[in-house]
């Protein structure tokens, strides 16, 4: 069994931001997978497919390791079968790589699951860039929604970071990294 998991804020003002790039990868994800209807549990919004459960945190962003957590748990999912897609500033955009382990980097989403559950589990970074003027400005660039050229690029970093998903799936993390971050 094998959890992925989305990061993003609920709601529709968020739905269209950087912060929700997350979102958007495991929806492409459960759409490829033809995962059963999306369903309220465990305090977020999960679909399975076969041996896979797909988990999108309701909680936000600074509180998603509970429901990573809770998740986990019940379908008795090891951190190191669990993969992460979330949104990267430290990436430009449109870049993904995939990492296994480590900090948070300042990202409250992962800070969270790390508290929750350790940091074993697979990330799929999917960049969105940083902002300039400083840190100030980062929680308006993520929360922010997407340029003109951002969004006809979009579609392609969903595709990819949905790509690199399967990929671990497949072929494992090792394999993955070797792949994603060498080819972008």
């Amino acid at each position: 069994m094998f959890l992925v998991v989305g990061l993003g804020n609920p709601g529709d003002e968020y739905e269209h931001t950087r912060h929700n790039i997350g979102f958007m990868v495991v929806d492409e994800l459960a759409r490829r997978w033809k995962a059963a209807g999306w369903r309220d549990k465990f305090g977020g919004e999960i679909a399975q497919a076969k041996d896979i459960v797909v988990l999108k945190p309701q909680e936000y962003m600074n509180v998603s390791g509970q429901s990573v957590q809770r998740t986990q748990a019940f379908y008795k999912v090891e951190p190191s079968q669990t993969i992460v897609v979330h949104d990267e500033i430290d990436l430009p955009f449109g870049k993904i790589r995939v990492k296994v382990g480590g900090g948070h980097g300042g990202h409250n989403g992962l800070r969270s699951i790390i508290q929750a559950t350790g940091d074993a589990f697979v990330r799929i970074r999917c960049g969105v860039g940083k902002p300039d003027g400083g840190k100030e400005k980062v929680t308006g660039h993520v929360l922010g929604g997407f340029s003109k050229v951002e969004k006809t690029e979009l579609p392609f970093l969903i595709g990819g970071a949905a790509d690199a998903v399967q990929l671990v799936l497949e072929k494992g993390p090792t394999v993955a990294m070797n792949k994603v971050n060498a080819d972008r």
